[in-house]
């Protein structure tokens, strides 16, 4: 059958999607689908029965917004989305969302909302694909050998972390990663050329990626030249720039932003059917255009085969195949429980204070023994996040056999790739910047959250105890916006064992990314039994209580906790029953049940003070309308730490006579 009528198969489907739902994109669709036809049909490696195979190909369309293209494309070749569900399209809870949404639709690998992020995904799969073959493969056996494929417009390459991740991606030679640029000319506001003009192909070549220009999108025979091309290069990315036409075949709507993000209209919609020669009703696709493009059969061959492949693999290297499948499944090791646990435990008997980050840092290198899946790395603050465990190996251009990423200062591009690491498989990546600059990737780590996946994301020098470099770089604001997003879990811990369960809580999450907050400054270790030690874990805790119904309770968390703990010890001496709850993570204590929460923070107990350099309006709500927050009302200043938590009432003093004031009212 020829290439024309099976392209159309996928305009069609997408054009009367958007029609339907009365909203959506047809133009790109209309576009991009002969780039899709010749990609889907004759190169990507995938089995619609089993859209978790481990080697199969990865597709990312980063320009999410043309998502009904991707639709059709699983429709047609027969992944479980049907035509039911193509016309529910961008409706409540169906399986076809306005963007492509992870976990939502079978054979969708990213959510791939926000422009620029899903080619970074992509840069993480084909990172993970290339660290995991050189760990896993032997002679004669690759069995981890598949490519990264990513479409991507003209807005993904004008958001900045295009330019973070595919520079990253040139420099570490990612050869199994293919980009194929939709460069059709138009954005929203229309044709790019006023705000646009870069030299694509000249970037990403000084970039060091292979670079295809001049392909006519819409010419079957030239794209699979250039795919050919690209899978022949295996040292250096290639980016593949496919001119196309926006809006294909709509006679008054092609080549403009009118076909861009509004349905086309039923007229125009009859006039796109007459234009390229399709007689068919809405949503029926001819039952031979169906059978050629059906990718079933095709699929379950080429999993045979590498399922023949890694049984003789697993004959010859049984561990390595038994720690391949363990990864893959993102199971923990049998004795990681134990092992994990029994290191928190010893910790406890250490007396030293000691910078949370320090205690990271510890944690790191021994859980790292354990667990080899640990990815980590840093936006270029390696010495200073201690994120570099002592068995790190660097990751370079030359060799993958290694566990540790220098990510250069790319704050965004590090964490939107870790997220396309974690959703490869095989690793738990980690990485590490200053709280501060989490807004640089506020909107990576917002997408690992969507998507519940086990991104880790380590953020030190956690408050206004950064010192002199000032406000610039002393997070504020910060914690209150991780904590209240959805699916994320955010860890402050206040000596090395809370820092230590932190790690351990974070690594065992699978279904959602985690935030652990650490500081420069050393903090004294806090005395607890068996059971607080236990109790860590559940996120807010009795640290400290007094004997009988407490007259006030202090909240805090990381080093405040120092705070809280002196003046509840000044009370007690005076006959007052206080307690202390160390909270270092409010989303988790909000997961437990209604009896342990009473228990913590009983109902009853109305007087409360809450302790936290950073933004008090959080913890309004746990200190209550009888209650205080000794917290940020403004951003910090550039002195010694020292200096500026005494200026902020970050001082016994302070947190002594404040709670006397609650007590004595």
């Amino acid at each position: 059958m020829e290439h024309q009528s099976l392209a159309n198969a996928i305009r069609f489907l997408s054009i009367d999607a958007v029609q339907k739902a009365n909203s959506g994109h047809p133009g790109a669709p209309l576009g991009m689908a002969d780039m899709a036809t010749v990609l889907w049909r004759d190169f990507l490696q995938h089995n619609p029965a089993d859209p978790n195979w481990i080697n199969r190909d990865r597709f990312v369309l980063s320009n999410g917004h043309s998502s009904m293209l991707l639709y059709a494309l699983l429709h047609l070749t027969g992944y479980d989305l049907s035509i039911e569900d193509l016309q529910n399209f961008r409706q409540l809870h169906s399986k076809t969302p306005g963007h492509p949404e992870y976990g939502y639709t079978p054979g969708v690998e990213t959510t791939s909302g926000p422009l620029g992020q899903g080619i970074a995904n992509a840069v993480g799969m084909a990172l993970a694909e290339k660290v995991l073959a050189a760990e896993f493969n032997r002679e004669g056996y690759p069995v981890v050998s598949h490519y990264t494929y990513a479409f991507l417009g003209d807005g993904c390459l004008m958001e900045g972390i295009s330019h973070e991740a595919c520079s990253l991606a040139g420099t570490l030679k990612l050869g199994k990663l293919i980009a194929l640029w939709d460069d059709n000319n138009i954005s929203i506001d229309g044709h790019v050329d006023g705000w646009f003009a870069d030299d694509t192909p000249a970037r990403f070549r000084a970039y060091g990626w292979h670079v295809i220009d001049n392909i006519d999108g819409q010419d079957a025979k030239q794209v699979a030249a250039a795919l050919d091309s690209a899978r022949s290069r295996q040292d250096k990315p290639t980016l593949l720039c496919c001119k196309t036409t926006i809006g294909y075949g709509s006679p008054n709507k092609a080549d403009s932003h009118d076909s861009h993000g509004s349905p086309l209209g039923q007229e125009e919609v009859a006039l796109v059917r007459e234009a390229l020669a399709w007689p068919h009703a809405p949503f029926d696709i001819p039952s031979e255009i169906y059978a050629q493009w059906d990718a079933r059969a095709k699929g379950a061959a080429a999993q045979a085969g590498w399922e023949t492949l890694f049984a003789e693999y697993r004959s010859a290297y049984p561990r390595e195949a038994a720690e391949l499948l363990r990864r893959s499944l993102k199971a923990l090791p049998d004795d990681w429980r134990q092992n994990s646990q029994d290191y928190i435990r010893g910790l406890q008997d250490e007396p030293a204070a000691l910078a949370t980050r320090q205690a990271s840092q510890q944690t790191l290198n021994h859980f790292v023994q354990w667990l080899p899946e640990l990815l980590g790395g840093s936006a270029d603050l390696s010495p200073s996040n201690l994120t570099r465990h002592a068995n790190a190996r660097d990751i370079t251009p030359a060799n993958a056999s290694g566990n540790y990423i220098s990510y250069g200062v790319r704050e965004f591009g590090m964490s939107a790739i870790m997220n396309g690491v974690a959703l490869h498989g095989g690793f738990i990546p980690y990485g590490g910047t200053f709280l501060m600059f989490m807004e640089y990737a506020r909107n990576a780590v917002r997408m690992a959250a969507l998507m519940k996946i086990r991104s880790i994301f380590v953020y030190t020098h956690d408050s206004i105890g950064l010192g002199e470099d000032g406000p610039t770089h002393q997070p504020v604001e910060q914690l209150a916006a991780l904590r209240l997003t959805p699916n994320m879990e955010t860890w402050r811990g206040c000596d090395r064992v809370e820092a230590a369960v932190s790690w351990q809580q974070a690594i065992e999450r699978t279904d959602g990314p985690s935030a652990l907050i650490f500081t420069r400054q050393p903090l004294q270790q806090q005395p607890r039994s068996a059971r607080q030690l236990e109790s860590i874990a559940r996120g807010g805790y009795i640290l400290r209580d007094c004997e009988g119904t407490p007259e006030l309770i202090i909240i805090s968390s990381g080093s405040e906790i120092e705070l809280a703990v002196y003046a509840a010890a000044q009370l007690d001496e005076e006959g007052k029953r206080v307690r202390v709850v160390s909270m270092p993570c409010t989303e988790r204590f909000e997961k437990q049940d209604a009896a342990w929460r009473e228990s913590v923070l009983p109902a009853a107990v109305r007087k409360r003070l809450v302790i936290e350099a950073s933004i008090e309006g959080f913890w309004r709500g746990y200190a209550g309308l009888d209650g205080n927050v000794i917290g940020m009302r403004s951003f910090g200043e550039s002195a010694p730490a020292a200096v500026l938590f005494g200026h902020f009432g970050f001082t016994q003093e302070n947190a002594l006579s404040t709670a006397r004031g609650l007590l004595e009212n």
